[in-house]
């Protein structure tokens, strides 16, 4: 991936889809806001228990790093429902309370908040459509990535096989146990893990996209687990009480 910083804010972007003229995005890490321990320091997140004042102020923030346009954030439930924003300014089929959001306006910024939760960015470089997933360990068993892809065919004429994609720091292998995961994880997925009871959903992920008919050239993932890097991102399994750091794409 390609670190950077703007305006005291470090962030990383995906390789693939920095090449994409007219798109923009970032990865945001933990560091460079105003929020205090145990939200320290750049959390976008109400509702958790930090300053509002402090959250509006790191929203703020990353705003103005993104430039001129409208910044999107959703109320993420850990389900699998998709919000579809077409140029008639209006949701085609799901309410603001979602896990993933597909657009074709441009100047508007989707954003994904997470701790530990997937962040899996997308672009159509050929229909002009971005999409942002918040893909936590449910989100996946329920294949909300898969679904995605299917909204950006069926509601924006999308071809998988132009669709770029991005999978962004979250829980990795190494960290993700699951001590009930007889009850919590499908039998399909059972696979995926270790002799330690740790699932590897950067795997699953990736092979989701694929059998959606995402090429897995057009993939590309940042092996960042965030509970090994709670110096630059927030980790709800490693801190409980933390912050979410900001995943965000848009069309330019």
């Amino acid at each position: 991936m390609i670190s950077a910083i703007r305006n005291g804010a470090a962030y990383y972007q995906f390789e693939n889809l920095a090449r994409t003229e007219g798109v923009d995005h970032k990865i945001f890490t933990r560091n460079a806001g105003c929020s205090q321990t145990p939200f320290a320091t750049l959390n976008i997140s109400f509702g958790i228990g930090d300053d509002q004042k402090a959250v509006a102020g790191n929203r703020e923030l990353i705003s103005g790093i993104m430039g001129t346009g409208e910044m999107i954030y959703l109320h993420q439930v850990h389900g699998r429902e998709i919000a579809v924003l077409g140029r008639d300014g209006k949701a085609d089929n799901i309410p603001i309370t979602a896990d993933a959001v597909v657009t074709d306006r441009p100047r508007e910024f989707l954003v994904v908040q997470v701790a530990d939760c997937q962040p899996v960015l997308m672009v159509d470089p050929v229909r002009k459509v971005v999409a942002n997933v918040h893909s936590g360990w449910r989100g996946s068993i329920q294949n909300i990535i898969g679904r995605t892809v299917g909204a950006m065919q069926l509601h924006c004429g999308c071809r998988p096989e132009d669709i770029l994609v991005g999978i962004g720091p979250s829980l990795g292998p190494c960290c993700a146990e699951f001590i009930h995961w007889q009850s919590e994880i499908p039998e399909k997925f059972w696979g995926y893990k270790d002799g330690d009871d740790h699932f590897d959903f950067w795997t699953i992920s990736f092979d989701q996209l694929v059998a959606a008919g995402i090429p897995e050239r057009n993939i590309e993932s940042s092996r960042m687990c965030t509970r090994c890097r709670t110096r630059d991102f927030f980790s709800y399994r490693a801190e409980k009480k933390t912050g979410r750091f900001a995943a965000v794409i848009g069309l330019t």
